[in-house]
């Protein structure tokens, strides 16, 4: 017999920055598990071509560009997804940016602020905004995060505080807003093979550290983040709230 821990029919998912990387795995597992997903990102054609693998294997998807610091695009996003759906029963605000790479020392005011407004403002303003329709069917809202909101880091420590943030900010809507029925967390991947990541994993001296550090001995990949994501949003993580679940291989157990 099946289990029905992980099944997602007839939920919807809205997935934020799904036209790659972590995003789109996530946004395909969502669907093979039978939810309805939205693809989200700043560019139409990206998120198209995620909706056409997703229809192509059987799944239900559609599209709704969103540039998450546009406060008007965020309400566009839940706004077209309650037209387009009915319900909202899952929430993953995975988009995020890091347009400053070194010390904080030296971080400029417009990148910090960028940062700072785009990883953790604006998850907040779609955690309001998909309240309502999370509240009335009892839903889940899933950051993700990054190990580095759980360490300190001297290349990238503007985006490390806004990944820290998240992790404070799910534990206070998981606070706030269980007794309706709405479950936060958070995944802290450990390093991705992604675009977003590709300065960390194609430099040989950093991918070197990570590997000497990382007890599963790989980097690891966007699949590898998407079952925990599933398990986080469905039924077989229903009591779990407010946590960060580091998915990284071990890394930030290992020491060194």
């Amino acid at each position: 017999m099946a289990s029905k821990l992980f099944d997602m029919t007839g939920k919807v998912a809205v997935v934020t920055g799904s036209s790659r990387g972590i995003g789109r795995a996530i946004a395909q597992e969502l669907a093979r598990a039978g939810a309805s997903v939205v693809v989200s990102s700043r560019k139409a054609e990206a998120c198209d071509k995620v909706r056409a693998e997703i229809e192509a294997q059987g799944g239900t998807a559609a599209v709704i560009p969103c540039n998450i610091s546009s406060r008007d695009e965020c309400e566009a996003l839940i706004r077209g997804t309650m037209a387009r759906f009915g319900r909202i029963d899952a929430l993953v605000c995975n988009a995020a940016v890091n347009p400053y790479f070194g010390p904080i020392a030296d971080v400029p005011d417009a990148a910090f602020d960028k940062i700072m407004a785009s990883n953790i403002k604006s998850n907040l303003w779609l955690c309001q905004l998909a309240r309502p329709a999370l509240t009335a069917r009892g839903g889940a809202i899933l950051i993700i995060s990054s190990i580095g909101g759980l360490r300190g880091s001297a290349l990238l420590g503007a985006y490390c505080i806004s990944k820290a943030a998240d992790m404070q900010l799910a534990r206070n809507l998981a606070v706030e807003w269980g007794g309706e029925g709405i479950r936060t967390n958070c995944i802290a991947p450990g390093l991705i093979r992604t675009d977003f990541a590709r300065a960390l994993w194609e430099n040989p001296d950093i991918e070197r550290e990570v590997l000497r550090n990382c007890p599963a001995g790989r980097i690891g990949e966007p699949e590898d983040i998407a079952g925990a994501a599933l398990f986080l949003v469905s039924d077989a993580g229903r009591y779990t709230n407010g946590q960060t679940l580091a998915v990284d291989g071990g890394v930030t157990i290992a020491g060194g």
